[in-house]
């Protein structure tokens, strides 16, 4: 899995498995990178040991601080005091999704989701697998486009200059003002909880023969 920075910002690769995950299944990654502008890193899924899958998500923390493992904080997609890794779930953030599991034949899956809130862009490209088939399989997902613009007034946030830096869903298991905004400017991203059951829709993507990912945050 390899992270890109095009954001113009500092980022710090935050990283958590999915809630339904027992004790014994997916685990956490313990060291995820922190980059500069224009900077990218690789990290290994580690599905090849048992239970040979993992089942998270992957996000970018803006705007920390602090001492690590004392006072460390993020103004965006805060989930914990450790620099390169997360100690509690995510703060409402742009989410790049993904199942690995050796055990089923067409994964990996991966979606990018705004689904709680949109943060930075993001799009997941396959490596080594870039031929798309004719039913969407290992198509880029996401967008470079920020949503911030597009968000509605009334779910925007603001930082202490006035600046709208998040943008979050009133409510993911409906439709609204903020999922129309995100469908039409962002198709191949996650709108709302039950997008996936919309004919027609191009939420989810599987790349069963792909080599690994890149993952860029603009």
């Amino acid at each position: 899995m390899t992270f890109v920075n095009r954001s113009g910002k500092k980022l710090w690769i935050g990283g958590t498995v999915n809630k339904d995950e027992l004790d014994g299944d997916s685990k956490n990654l313990k060291s995820l990178p922190v980059l500069k502008p224009g900077q990218s890193a690789t990290v290994t899924i580690p599905e090849v040991k048992a239970p040979h899958h993992w089942r998270g998500k992957f996000f970018a923390r803006q705007g920390c601080s602090g001492k690590p493992g004392s006072t460390f904080h993020c103004a965006i997609g805060d989930c914990g005091v450790f620099a390169q890794r997360c100690k509690t779930g995510e703060q409402p953030v742009s989410l790049a999704e993904f199942n690995f599991d050796k055990k089923e034949t067409k994964a990996p899956w991966y979606d990018v989701s705004y689904v709680n809130a949109f943060s930075l862009p993001i799009t997941i490209a396959p490596k080594g697998a870039e031929k798309v088939t004719k039913n969407g399989s290992c198509s880029q997902q996401g967008c470079r486009k920020n949503l911030l613009r597009c968000c509605p007034k009334g779910d925007r946030q603001h930082n202490s200059a006035g600046k709208t830096v998040l943008c979050v869903n009133p409510n993911r298991d409906a439709t609204s003002a903020y999922s129309d905004a995100v469908k039409k400017h962002c198709p191949k991203a996650y709108a709302w909880s039950k997008q996936d059951q919309e004919t027609g829709n191009r939420t989810m993507r599987q790349c069963a023969k792909c080599k690994g990912f890149v993952v860029t945050f603009w």
